[in-house]
């Protein structure tokens, strides 16, 4: 099985947050991660970006681009992922994500960088978490150590 191309995208709203979902009925079900999907046949990071995260949240985005990228093999459900991160930033002051694709999303939340680093990503047992991080960005963490989205604005 050859690896698939995801691409995440971090949102960036005018209050410093960004877009996270709690991902359903897929692999990585129950875990927090960023709008995005899989790159198309001819498709540019950036054509990916806005689709998905139009399809996802209805949300429209705008200066689009490259970040970084992650190698995350998923052992247990046989998948092999490069992940390519691109930020962009929200179009609308008050933009709300809508929950548009119920089956693949439980929900979506505005959050800051310093929150998504307090989510689960195989921290010491007895440290606060708020929830488990999917995969791609628990790799972002271990293979882009001080990465920092807002930096890249």
């Amino acid at each position: 099985m050859n690896p698939r191309v995801g691409v995440g995208v971090f949102i960036l709203n005018n209050k410093g947050q960004f877009v996270l979902g709690q991902r359903k009925g897929s692999h990585g079900a129950g875990t927090w991660a960023l709008p995005g999907g899989h790159l198309e046949f001819g498709e540019s990071f950036e054509t990916c970006a806005a689709r998905e995260v139009l399809e996802e949240t209805g949300l429209e985005v705008r200066d689009i681009h490259f970040l970084t990228a992650t190698n995350d093999i998923m052992k247990d459900e046989e998948k092999h992922y490069v992940t390519v991160f691109v930020g962009c930033t929200v179009v609308g002051d008050d933009a709300q994500p809508k929950l548009l694709e119920p089956h693949k999303c439980e929900q979506w939340k505005w959050v800051t960088w310093e929150e998504i680093g307090s989510y689960d990503r195989g921290v010491a047992e007895g440290e606060a978490s708020n929830g488990r991080l999917f995969m791609p960005l628990v790799n972002l963490f271990k293979q882009r150590p001080g990465f920092n989205p807002t930096e890249s604005y």
